[in-house]
C-alpha cells in the first residue's frame, strides 16, 4: 500500500470521525430539528465563508454549474432534516446505521447517474453493510418510533446518495470549502423561517452543541469528505465512509451513556470488515493504474 493511498485513508477517517459528531450532537441539543438544521447551516456557512476570504480561496461559479450545485444544497437541507428526525426518534445507533443504507443505494445510482460499470463487488460489500445493520437495529414494528425512525434514516440516505454522485461531477473543478459554502448558504435560506418562531434565550441556551454541529461536524468535516472524492470513486467513498456509525457510536457510549448491546459489536464489525476489503481493493486498483 503505498504511502499516499494510506494519506487518503487516514484523511477520509479523519473526516468521518468529525462527521460522526453529529449523531451525538443531534441527540444533545434538544431544539425542533428544523432548527437545528438551519443554525448548522448559518453557522457552517459563516465559518467557511470567512475561511475562504481568509485563504483566498476562489468562490465564483461557472454560471452553468450553479442551478446543480444548489440543487445538491438542497438535498443536502433534505439529508440532514430527516437524519436529525431519525436521531431524536430513537438513538445514535438507529439514526446513524439506518443512514448508512447509502452506500446500497449508491452502488445502485451510481451507474445510472454516471454511467459507469455496475461492479458486483461493490453490491455484495454493499449488502455485507446492510447485514451489519440489520444486527445492529432492535427488532421493531408498525406504529414504533424506532421504525418510523428507520424511515426518516432511508429518505435521508436517498437524499445523501443523489448529493454525492452529483457533487462526483464538481468536484473535479471545485475545492470542497467552495462546494460546501453553496450548500449551506442553501440549507441556512431554506431553514431561515424556523428561526422566527424559537425564542432566542433557548437557541443561545444550546449554543456549544450549535457551535459543535456549525463548525466541527459540517464546516470541517465535510470539507474534508469532499476532498476526498478526488481520489476514490463515490461507490467506494461510500463503503469506506461506513466506518462513521461505528465512530458514532462509541463516541455516543462515551458522552450520552449510550452502551452498544453484543449485536451492536457484531454489526459494528461486520461494517469495519467492509471497510477494510473495499480499502485493499482501492488500493490495488491504484497500483495496476500507476504501472499503466
Amino acid at each position: 500500500m503505498n504511502r499516499s493511498h494510506v494519506s487518503h485513508l487516514l484523511e477520509i477517517n479523519l473526516a468521518m470521525l468529525f462527521i460522526a459528531t453529529s449523531g451525538p450532537l443531534g441527540r444533545f441539543v434538544d431544539l425542533p430539528v428544523p432548527l437545528i438544521t438551519g443554525i448548522r447551516g448559518i453557522i457552517a456557512f459563516v465559518f467557511l465563508y470567512l475561511f475562504c476570504r481568509w485563504r483566498n480561496i476562489p468562490l465564483r461559479l461557472k454560471t452553468g454549474d450553479i442551478p446543480l450545485i444548489l440543487v445538491t444544497g438542497v438535498l443536502m437541507a433534505s439529508h440532514w432534516l430527516f437524519y436529525f428526525y431519525a436521531l431524536q426518534w430513537s438513538n445514535v445507533a438507529i439514526g446513524m446505521l439506518s443512514l448508512f443504507t447509502y452506500p446500497v443505494i449508491t452502488a445502485f445510482l451510481e451507474p445510472i447517474l454516471l454511467k459507469s460499470r455496475l461492479q458486483k463487488m461493490h453490491l455484495l460489500l454493499g449488502g455485507l453493510v446492510l447485514l451489519g445493520i440489520y444486527f445492529l437495529s432492535p427488532n421493531f414494528y408498525l406504529g414504533d418510533s424506532h421504525t418510523l425512525a428507520i424511515l426518516m434514516g432511508l429518505i435521508s440516505a436517498f437524499s445523501y446518495a443523489l448529493r454525492n454522485i452529483i457533487l462526483k461531477l464538481k468536484v473535479e473543478k471545485y475545492l470542497g470549502t467552495t462546494l460546501m459554502v453553496y450548500q449551506t448558504g442553501t440549507i441556512a435560506i431554506l431553514m431561515a423561517p424556523a428561526l422566527f418562531f424559537t425564542s432566542p434565550s433557548l437557541i443561545i441556551g444550546h449554543w456549544e452543541g450549535l457551535l459543535a454541529l456549525g463548525v466541527l461536524t459540517t464546516a470541517i468535516g465535510h470539507s474534508l469528505f469532499l476532498m476526498t472524492f478526488k481520489h476514490f470513486s463515490i461507490t467506494t467513498v461510500s463503503i469506506l465512509s461506513s466506518v462513521q456509525p461505528v465512530y458514532g457510536i462509541i463516541l455516543g457510549a462515551l458522552f450520552l451513556d449510550e452502551i452498544p448491546k453484543s449485536t451492536t459489536l457484531l454489526g459494528g464489525a461486520l461494517i469495519l470488515s467492509s471497510v477494510v476489503i473495499e480499502s485493499f481493493r482501492a488500493s490495488k486498483k491504484q497500483e495496476v493504474n500507476s504501472l499503466d
